[in-house]
């Protein structure tokens, strides 16, 4: 079995151990993190939750009366609600403020693993909640792959193998 990726506006369905990939994307700032992490467990038998759309639009009104866009943040809230993991990476070249809500967010739910590496332009912030609430830290996004497939692997009824 291999990893299945789900990007929006696929169908959410959690039929084994799921990860959400949470963490900077903005477009031409933000390295493509996300399939450097899917790569990395690739062959895992889990969900990979990926929030970069193919087709996204950045003409698109950031308004709850846009349907696209509210269906986007959407699919965000409930896949990261509903995941067994989320994986939640500040690239320093980014500001990254949908990332810190959810951090704000999630940061109670036990199931974050952070990875925000020096010149993130918050890291204080990120590391203050990190530990106030027990969030588990990843110093690189090779250790944060690492802790990912840990967790995954730690799941009920995970056939993932390490």
């Amino acid at each position: 079995m291999s990893a299945t990726v789900l990007k929006p506006p696929a169908p959410l369905r959690f039929d084994r151990p799921s990860v959400f990939l949470a963490g900077s994307i903005e477009m031409g700032a933000a390295a493509p993190w996300q399939d450097e992490v899917t790569a990395a467990l690739g062959e895992l038998d889990v969900l990979v939750l990926n929030p970069r759309r193919d087709a996204w639009d950045s003409s698109w009104a950031q308004r709850i009366d846009n349907p696209q866009f509210r269906e986007q943040v959407e699919w965000e809230l409930e896949a990261q609600e509903r995941a067994s993991v989320i994986a939640m990476y500040f690239d320093p070249n980014t500001r990254a403020p949908i990332t810190l809500l959810e951090l704000g967010l999630f940061a109670r739910g036990g199931r974050l693993i952070v990875c925000c590496p020096e010149g993130y332009w918050r890291k204080g912030n990120v590391d203050v909640v990190a530990a106030r609430y027990g969030i588990a830290r990843a110093e690189s996004l090779d250790a944060l792959i690492v802790a990912t497939r840990g967790r995954l692997a730690a799941q009920p009824g995970s056939s993932t193998k390490g």
